[in-house]
């Protein structure tokens, strides 16, 4: 099929699956968070995810193949690449802010971002090993396309760890996947679960990955966010309020220290004009969308979060002076509401997607068992359906 690659030499499967995000039908029939009477407060948009903001696109690249003991070089292979063009494939930057709540990770490109107030490219998120080969790609791909803004990049460039499942010593992802994600991201449903950057992910125990939410507000502003999600412990999870992850003692859960090695990325995306020291505060609300789902932000997560708006088109003109308008600050408690709200929701959309994944050596993640979700809602009086 098309964007099929051809497994390594010695790799013990004769397949591969690499799947590019699309946008397309099939990618709305898959259930998510609401889908199972998750409660959640807020008016999502179209698409319920980070490209219902105007003009930001999606493209995911997934790398899946091998089986049994870890040949390292060779597999098995669970990983991949995801990139966000905050104002689609420009070269025109967007106002931006981040903050760590806890830094035992890595995002590139921070320094200009918080210096400049400015993000000037894509976004993408990959796994610990793959941020070099993502980031110089970045580069290339801008330097080939005439999309730098300045002589040289500084790109935004994020990961989280999966070696419970994959080769992440393999190297794996290689230039021409994440240019062919950077090429392929367009508007539309986003894929969530065991995709892109987030394939070989564990969320509270269970498989996580890419997952995504939307806030559509009263005065035609949207917020989004778009999740990497690989961390927490099993008894942390609470959806809805509900302790689910002390709940579900009986399913498998991966070993406690593997547990530990988790981070999560999260993206924030809006249309209403936020300044750069309003976009930090945007990023530090994540946090709370974070808290709602029980995660503590452990000393071995790398728990990085960057905001942007797609307003003021031009503003990072070097001609002359530019213009730009503001929301004022008393104006933001809405937008702060809708990115904790969005935050949690695609958390639990990243969850809701997983499947239950085997990787090297066997390591198996359970998925995320819906009929037992819906039941522990009813149980606690929380199922909205």
């Amino acid at each position: 099929m098309p964007g099929t690659r051809r497994p390594a030499p010695g790799c013990r499967s004769t397949s591969v699956l690499l799947l590019a995000l699309v946008a397309g039908p099939a990618l709305a029939q898959n259930p998510r968070a609401r889908d199972l009477g998750v409660p959640f407060g807020g008016t999502p948009g179209r698409w319920n995810a980070i490209t219902d903001v105007p003009g930001v696109e999606v493209g995911q690249v997934t790398l899946i193949s091998g089986e049994g003991p870890l040949v390292v070089g060779t597999g098995p292979v669970r990983t991949g690449v995801t990139v966000i063009h905050p104002r689609g494939k420009s070269k025109d930057p967007v106002f931006g802010g981040w903050f760590t709540l806890n830094g035992n990770g890595e995002m590139t490109g921070t320094t200009w971002v918080e210096e400049s107030g400015f993000l000037e490219g894509p976004i993408a998120i990959t796994n610990t090993h793959s941020v070099g080969v993502v980031r110089d790609a970045v580069i290339r791909w801008q330097a080939e396309r005439g999309f730098l803004f300045q002589p040289w990049s500084l790109p935004v460039v994020a990961e989280t760890y999966d070696g419970f499942l994959n080769d992440i010593n393999g190297f794996h992802v290689k230039r021409e996947h994440a240019v062919e994600a950077l090429e392929k991201a367009s508007s539309g449903p986003v894929e969530e679960g065991a995709v892109g950057g987030g394939t070989g992910m564990i969320c509270y125990g269970f498989k996580g990955g890419i997952g995504t939410s939307s806030r559509r507000l009263e005065g035609g502003f949207t917020v989004a966010a778009l999740v990497q999600a690989n961390f927490g412990g099993r008894p942390e999870l609470t959806i809805a309020g509900v302790p689910v992850g002390m709940e579900l003692v009986s399913v498998p859960t991966p070993r406690d220290e593997e547990q530990a090695l988790g981070s999560i990325i999260i993206v924030i995306a809006t249309d209403a004009p936020l300044l750069p020291h309003q976009l930090k505060r945007l990023a530090r609300r994540a946090s709370l969308g974070l808290a709602r789902t029980g995660a503590t932000s452990g000393n071995g997560s790398g728990d990085i979060f960057i905001a942007f708006s797609t307003a003021n088109p031009g503003a990072a003109s070097a001609d002359g002076t530019s213009a730009v308008t503001l929301l004022p600050n008393e104006g933001l408690n809405p937008i702060f509401r809708a990115t904790v709200e969005s935050v949690e929701e695609a958390i639990v959309n990243a969850l809701v997607a997983g499947r239950t994944m085997t990787g090297v050596d066997g390591h198996r993640v359970e998925g995320l068992p819906h009929d037992e979700l819906r039941r522990l809602l009813g149980k606690y009086n929380r199922l909205a359906n």
